[in-house]
């Protein structure tokens, strides 16, 4: 079964890294990525840019409304997401586990309804 597993911490933090602190972050997503891909698991996923570049679309009674950022202000944002082929859940959960931001912030996996 597939899985999103949506990536969510405050924004704001990455921004207080030193350059040590993000190329170390950055590092362990890489590995993260090769251990999940060598395991067969990984279909993909990306980061998404800050919650500034963000549009939030409408449409209601027939109009077309945009917003500039996101629908809703929470203190953690989705900061990228992985979708990844899973046995079940407890698999989905294990390598959610894995993910480096799961250690300051959430992940939210969320089975994926096939269409």
């Amino acid at each position: 079964m597939r899985y999103l597993l949506m990536i969510c911490t405050d924004e704001t933090s990455d921004a207080a890294l030193s350059p040590d602190e993000s190329s170390t972050k950055m590092n362990a997503y890489i590995k993260f990525g090769e251990e999940m891909g060598g395991r067969g698991l990984l279909q993909g996923g990306e980061r998404l840019r800050p919650t500034s570049d963000a549009t939030t679309v409408q449409v209601r009674n027939g109009e077309v409304l945009t917003t500039d950022g996101p629908f809703a202000e929470t203190k953690e944002q989705m900061g990228g997401y992985y979708v990844v082929d899973c046995k079940d859940l407890d698999e989905a959960i294990e390598v959610a586990s894995k993910i480096p931001d799961a250690a300051r912030g959430t992940i939210e996996v969320r089975p994926i309804w096939e269409m």
